[in-house]
């Protein structure tokens, strides 16, 4: 049996057409600015053939966009693993018992938080290299950077979403015998990351266009590579700003759809807590016992 938590009373007549109204004229308030945004375009000849021609062209996607967009999908894929093992490891350090462990986790994750990312990758690519004697590559220091913000703001995320979950599944669990790390990894953070499932995509979508702040370390990414340098060599910067906004419009949709797809599946499926967590008598006193919330 699953219950359904509702955050707002559902729509009235009166309310939906209001509704309706606000979409109608919000639409087209929008069509007007786009047409508004492609008259001015026009005016200034930007929708002129040769300017989009070295699209058409092989050299401009192989040399130019193709290997900054390699780079982007490698930096924030690398970026997203580590960012979301970051989170889910200082989450459970933020919510431990001992004071020793749980106030160093909340230190270092208020502290990334607090640090613009940009002075971030700075620091990593020009500052570090005096610490360790060596120099840092422009990709490590970008993926560091991100790792360390968007891992630090996931871990808030993590955390609010443990806390959201009701007691009773934590108390029936130490009823049955398990110990926290078991409750910790078997019931409480696969659901939080469910329940937070649209901040955590968010989240990453945020970690993907950050990328682009590699730039300060002249990091090859698409914004670099597919703006900066290609207008500098083949093509105008507005028709390669344009392209490369749709090119990452692309991705975070497909990004998003991933995540709803995977979320239309965690709640068909459910989450089973496995037979081998659980104390060989799973019954405590009382007759207690842990929900298995099925699919």
């Amino acid at each position: 049996m699953s219950t359904t938590t509702v955050l707002y009373d559902h729509p009235g007549p009166r309310a939906r057409v209001r509704n309706a109204v606000l979409s109608v004229v919000f639409g087209v308030g929008l069509a007007a600015l786009l047409w508004w945004v492609y008259a001015k375009f026009d005016q200034a000849g930007q929708w002129e053939g040769s300017l989009w021609k070295p699209f058409a062209e092989a050299p401009t996607w192989t040399q130019f966009i193709l290997p900054g967009l390699r780079q982007t999908l490698l930096a924030a894929a690398t970026g997203m693993v580590l960012s979301l093992a970051f989170g889910i490891l200082f989450a459970v350090g933020r919510l431990s018992d001992h004071r020793w462990v749980r106030i160093p986790a909340g230190v270092v994750v208020e502290f990334f938080r607090a640090v613009p990312l940009l002075l971030m990758i700075f620091f990593i690519f020009y500052g570090v290299p005096f610490l360790i004697q060596g120099p840092v590559p422009a990709f490590w220091s970008v993926v560091v950077g991100l790792t360390l913000y968007n891992g630090s703001v996931l871990a808030e995320a993590f955390r609010a979403g443990i806390r959201s979950l009701p007691g009773g599944q934590s108390e029936a669990a130490y009823a049955v015998g398990m110990r926290k790390n078991q409750v910790m990894r078997l019931i409480l953070v696969p659901q939080a990351a469910r329940a937070m499932l649209p901040v955590i995509v968010s989240q990453l979508v945020v970690l993907l266009k950050d990328t682009a702040l590699g730039y300060i370390v002249a990091f090859p990414e698409l914004l670099q590579r597919g703006v900066n340098d290609l207008s500098a060599n083949r093509g105008n910067v507005v028709a390669a700003a344009i392209v490369v906004a749709a090119i990452y419009i692309v991705i975070n949709s497909l990004l998003t759809t991933l995540a709803n797809w995977l979320d239309r599946r965690t709640r068909r499926r459910g989450f089973r807590i496995p037979k081998q967590a659980a104390a060989p008598d799973s019954t405590p006193a009382g007759g207690a016992t842990v929900a298995e919330p099925q699919g």
